[in-house]
């Protein structure tokens, strides 16, 4: 009798271990699906950052060509301005 209250004992138990393993095998799948979850959340709010960085950056650089395009202008008038003065000159000289 002992040998068969062994082996239900033995066969209890496995099926036991078997159910308390599957339990825990599910309910860390679940836990793994919602790490990966937040994984991927953090990083596609990094790289919202990332792409608003790089929106700021362009941004700025129009602004910096938009400066460049107008001190290249006022330089421009400004030579034509002193070579004029350069003529007027001159001529004054060479009245004298």
């Amino acid at each position: 009798m002992t040998v068969e209250l062994t082996v239900v004992i033995s066969i209890a138990c496995t099926v036991l271990g078997a159910a308390i393993g599957f339990a825990t095998f599910r309910k860390n799948r679940e836990k793994d699906a919602e790490e990966e979850g937040k994984a991927d959340g953090v990083v596609l709010t990094e790289i919202g950052y990332i792409k608003a960085g790089i929106d700021d950056i362009k941004r700025k650089q129009d602004r910096q060509d938009e400066l460049y395009i107008k001190i290249a202008e006022r330089l421009t008038a400004v030579e034509a301005s002193a070579k004029q003065a350069h003529l007027r000159i001159d001529r004054l000289e060479g009245k004298i």
